[in-house]
Parts: structure tokens; sequence; C-alpha cells
């Protein structure tokens, strides 16, 4: 099953996405549906107003989730190509709902910076509630999975060594198109790329996960609970701009694409800020 949070003349509305139709399942958002103890026979009934897929305009998967938490470094690729060595423990850091956009809108650049650089990332939803998780319960705990690029704002995380204000920038990460459940989803490494103005840039499969989805939901789990939409980044493969030479990074009307097989891709055109005078 997949499941989309769309913009309607009225509002945003959770819906199934099905072949060639998408139906409404009588909730604001994929947030407010998971939020059911019976989501996935609430959305597998749902029977409310239909829109063409081919129309649908896609608000963030999650456009308010309580918490966006981002794993880094946790491709092994990745981990080597910036010269470090495979963690022990994941890399945490967290972004804010603002830097959400839909799976087709544009990317902003920001005004104060010319080191935007690109991450696809395999990213997991939570469906319900759980805290101090073993391995049954945190894969029982995911919803399924969506595409993300965390867009990185390089010269701003470098500043200090916390990540978050490299991170979190307003418009600056593309989160969808759906949510896909886990029993749609083959087992094994799925690729993952990211092509910019046709150009692949990253590509890689996420067996290369240092910390699987499962691992993060477990470890996570014992920091804090884990809720109902929320959205668990989980790294890069390697390819960024910054691991470069020469380094390379995101320009006005950059094409940027990114996919995630059997999960979903994003196409998001790079847009540069301008500050109003």
């Amino acid at each position: 099953m997949r499941l989309a949070t769309i913009r309607t003349a009225t509002g945003t509305r959770a819906v199934r996405v099905d072949d060639s139709v998408a139906v409404e399942t009588g909730d604001a958002d994929v947030r407010a549906l998971l939020e059911h103890p019976d989501w996935a026979q609430r959305a597998a009934a749902a029977a409310g107003p239909s829109h063409p897929v081919a129309e649908l305009d896609y608000a963030p998967l999650v456009p308010s989730p309580e918490k966006i938490i981002c794993a880094g470094l946790n491709y092994r690729d990745h981990v080597l190509e910036m010269g470090n060595e495979l963690p022990e423990y994941p890399t945490l850091f967290a972004k804010y709902a603002p830097a959400l956009v839909g799976a087709y809108d544009d990317v902003v650049l920001p005004a104060v910076s010319e080191q935007v650089d690109w991450e696809c990332e395999l990213t997991v939803v939570i469906g319900s509630a759980v805290r101090h998780a073993d391995d049954a319960q945190a894969a029982a705990a995911i919803a399924g999975y969506t595409v993300m690029n965390d867009v990185s704002v390089r010269d701003y995380q470098r500043r200090t060594p916390e990540f978050l204000q490299g991170k979190t920038f307003e418009k600056s990460t593309p989160l969808g198109p759906w949510l896909v459940t886990p029993d749609e989803l083959p087992a094994g490494g799925w690729r993952i790329t990211t092509e910019l103005d046709g150009e692949t840039v990253q590509s890689s499969t996420t067996d290369q996960l240092v910390f699987g989805a499962v691992d993060l939901v477990r470890y996570l789990s014992a920091i804090i609970t884990l809720n109902p939409g929320d959205i668990i980044a989980t790294g890069t493969p390697g390819g960024v701009g910054a691991a470069r030479t020469p380094q390379r990074w995101l320009a006005d009307g950059t094409v940027m694409v990114t996919t995630v097989e059997g999960v979903g891709r994003l196409r998001n055109v790079c847009r540069k800020e301008t500050i109003p005078s």
C-alpha cells in the first residue's frame, strides 16, 4: 500500500495511492492517519473522494511531524569518502518541519551560502508509538518507507561540530512522494541514487547502511518515545559534492532527482533564494 499527503483546494488530505487514482482516507494528512491504531485497515477501506494520480499535488509526506531525526555518516562508502572511521554508535541530528517541501516542489538554495550539497536518503516513517524496543518491536513500529534528500548547507554545517544549522534551512528538504508499506518491498538492499541534470552523482544500495532501519528505531526508542508520523532519515551514500575534487555544489536551475528503488522518486528544481530589499 502507498499513502500520501496531497494538496487540494480545501487543504491537505491523506490518500491511498492506487495505480491510477488516489482515494481520500478522511484524514488531513498521513500523520493524522497513522495516529489511528487501525490506520492500515482504515486506509485499505478508504472510499472518500478520488483524484487522478497524474494530477496529484504532493505536500511533504508528513507536513508537521513531531520529530525529524537524521542519521549522519551511516553508509560505509560515504564514511570512507569523508575520511572517517565507521561509527560505533549512530551520529544523530534533527531537522524542523519548515525545512520540508513536497516531492516535486522547488528546493530553495539559501542566499547566504554557495555551498549547498545533495544527500539522497531512505527514510523511515513510524506507525505506532514505541519505547525501549527490541528488534521485533522496532520492525513492527515501522509504517513504511519514503524518500528524502537531506540538502545540506556545508559552510554552515561546518561552523561548529554540531550539524543542525547546516541541515534545516527553510524549504530545503524534499520528502515523499508517498509512504510504501514494508510488505510491498523486496528483501535486501535497494538501489539509491541522485541525478543532477540527468547525470548520476550518487549510486549505491541500502545494504551499505552501517545502522539499518530496525537498528535506528531500536536505538532511538531507548532515548525517546517514537510516535506515529515521526521521520527517521537513515543517511546518505557516497558521491556528495563536498567529497569531490573539485567540490561541486547545487546551482540555481539544477534539476535534482532522488530515487530509492521500489520506494519512490523526488524531482526538484533548485531555486536560489532572493532576500527582499
